[in-house]
C-alpha cells in the first residue's frame, strides 16, 4: 500500500498543504513577537480567500487576486489593531469576534461566486527537475505562487533576528515599558505588526484559493487558522520552527485524501479529524513538556497603558 508511487505523491502534496499554514503562522508570529496575541487569524484567512477568487474571478488575473487577498487580510487586521491597541480591547475576545465575523460575512458575500472556477497560479511540472524520481515533484513540481512565497520566510526571520527595527518590535513584546522609555512607540510598532500579519493571513487564505481549490469554497479554511496558532506555540513564536510544525501539520494534511484513496479501513470522519487531533495532541505535548511557562514574549496578549510606567 504505502509504496513508492504513494510516498512519492504525498511528498508531492505535503508543500502545498504547508505553505498556507506557514504564512499565517508568520503572521501571527510577527504580531506574537510585538506583544499581541491576534486569534483572528481564521477570519482573515477566510477574507483573503474570497478577496482572491472574486478579484481573479472578474479580472482574469492571479496576481490581482493575491494582491487583493493581502489587502482584506490587512483590513480585518485594521479593525483587530483599531480595537485592541486604540480603544484597549481585550485581544482574546476581539479576535475570536473577528473570526466569526470573517466567517460570516464571506458566507453572505460570497454566496454568488461558490464553486465558480478561477484563474489561478499554474504548477510549475515542466521544469526538468520535475521528473526526478522521488523528490523531483515536491521540489520542483509546485505551484508558481509558492516559489513566490518562498522568500518570505527568509524575510520574516531576517527581519525579526538581524534588523534594528526587528529588535525593537521584539523588545516591544518582551519588556513595553523598557521600549518605551527608550523611545521606541510601543503603540505604533504594535499597530504595524498587526497589520503585517493580517496581510499574510490574508495571503494565505488567497493561496488556498487561488494555488489550492482554484475557486471559492464557503468556509475553505476548515479551521486552518487555529491549526496556524497550534504551529507557532509549537514553534515557540519561532519563523524557523514554524516551517517544522507547519511541515508536520501539511503532511498530515496532505495524508487523509490518499489513504482514503489506498482503502483503509477508517472511518471517514476520524481521517478528516486527524489534522485537529494532531492539533491537539501537539499543544498538550507542548504545555506538559514547557513547566518553565515560556508560552510566548513576556508582554504577548497584555495591553500597554503609558500610565504603567508610573
Amino acid at each position: 500500500m504505502f509504496d513508492a508511487l504513494f510516498l512519492t505523491n504525498w511528498a508531492s502534496a505535503t508543500p502545498a498543504m504547508t505553505m498556507p499554514l506557514l504564512l499565517a503562522a508568520l503572521g501571527t508570529i510577527i504580531a506574537g513577537r510585538a506583544g499581541v496575541l491576534n486569534l483572528g487569524t481564521e477570519g482573515m484567512m477566510v477574507c483573503g480567500a474570497l478577496a482572491g477568487a472574486v478579484t481573479a474571478l472578474l479580472t482574469g488575473s492571479p496576481e490581482l487576486g493575491a494582491i487583493a487577498a493581502v489587502l482584506a487580510g490587512a483590513a480585518l487586521a485594521l479593525v483587530f489593531a483599531l480595537a485592541c491597541l486604540v480603544f484597549k480591547a481585550d485581544q482574546v475576545v476581539t479576535g475570536l469576534t473577528l473570526a466569526a465575523i470573517g466567517a460570516g460575512i464571506t458566507g453572505l458575500l460570497g454566496r454568488d461566486y461558490a464553486q465558480r472556477g478561477v484563474p489561478g497560479f499554474p504548477r510549475l511540472d515542466h521544469w526538468a527537475g520535475a521528473d526526478l524520481p522521488g523528490i523531483g515533484p515536491a521540489i520542483f513540481g509546485q505551484d508558481a505562487l509558492l516559489y513566490v512565497c518562498l522568500p518570505l520566510v527568509v524575510l520574516v526571520w531576517w527581519y525579526l533576528a538581524r534588523t534594528d527595527s526587528g529588535l525593537k518590535l521584539r523588545a516591544v513584546g518582551e519588556a513595553p515599558d523598557a521600549a518605551d522609555a527608550a523611545g521606541v512607540s510601543v503603540d505604533a510598532t504594535r499597530f504595524a505588526a498587526v497589520l503585517a500579519g493580517g496581510a499574510l493571513s490574508g495571503l494565505a487564505g488567497g493561496y488556498l484559493a487561488l494555488a489550492g481549490s482554484r475557486m471559492w469554497i464557503e468556509g475553505m479554511t476548515n479551521g486552518r487558522g487555529w491549526i496556524a496558532i497550534a504551529v507557532v506555540i509549537l514553534a515557540r513564536w519561532s519563523p524557523v520552527g514554524a516551517i517544522g510544525g507547519a511541515m508536520l501539520f501539511g503532511a498530515v494534511e496532505a495524508l487523509v485524501p490518499r489513504l482514503q484513496a489506498t482503502g483503509v479501513a477508517v472511518p471517514t470522519f476520524i481521517l478528516f479529524m486527524a489534522p485537529y487531533l494532531a492539533a491537539l495532541a501537539v499543544l498538550v505535548a507542548t504545555a506538559v513538556m514547557r513547566r518553565d511557562g515560556g508560552m510566548g514574549p513576556a508582554a504577548l496578549g497584555r495591553p500597554y497603558l503609558r500610565e504603567d510606567r508610573a
